[in-house]
């Protein structure tokens, strides 16, 4: 099992979460493929977007419903930054994960988190669980009291 996977599992157990993690045949790398793997819709899908607080150089998370987009202006304002792009680098250094299976649970380091109202019009929502191939089924206010997000209007 890889350290990320290993990670997330522990993240979801220690919040005192029963949810399984699944490992899809294909891959889950982005909301569709995710959305199809699951069979889910594909707004039930809680995409992990970063980005780059250019003051701090701290990364910033959005967790996003999967057919929405973040507006880099909304989010530089729910986040009182100005924000750039993250890069590969910076995103696996400090959440631990590879673009494509970002977790919203799991981080390396604490990250600052926004949360995309819109995920909670939904029961149950999916997210990456650390692979582009390992997806979890969590509820809204369980994803939100794990990783602290403040809900906020983030998307175009």
């Amino acid at each position: 099992m890889s350290k990320s996977l290993t990670r997330v599992k522990a993240a979801l157990e220690a919040a005192g979460l029963a949810t399984e993690v699944r490992e899809m045949a294909e891959t889950t790398r982005t909301a569709a493929d995710a959305a199809a793997a699951v069979g889910c819709a594909i707004d039930q899908i809680a995409k992990s977007i970063v980005f780059r607080d250019e003051t701090s150089g701290e990364p910033v998370l959005f967790l996003t419903a999967g057919n929405n987009h973040v507006d880099p202006e909304k989010a530089a304002r729910a986040a009182g930054c100005p924000l750039g792009k993250a890069d590969a680098a910076l995103v696996r250094a400090r959440t631990g994960f590879a673009i494509g299976g970002v977790s919203p649970v799991g981080h390396l380091h604490p990250i600052r988190s926004f949360y995309d109202p819109h995920l909670s019009d939904f029961a149950l929502i999916w997210a990456a669980a650390g692979t582009p191939r390992h997806v979890f089924a969590i509820a809204p206010p369980d994803l939100l009291r794990v990783t602290g997000a403040q809900v906020s209007d983030f998307t175009a």
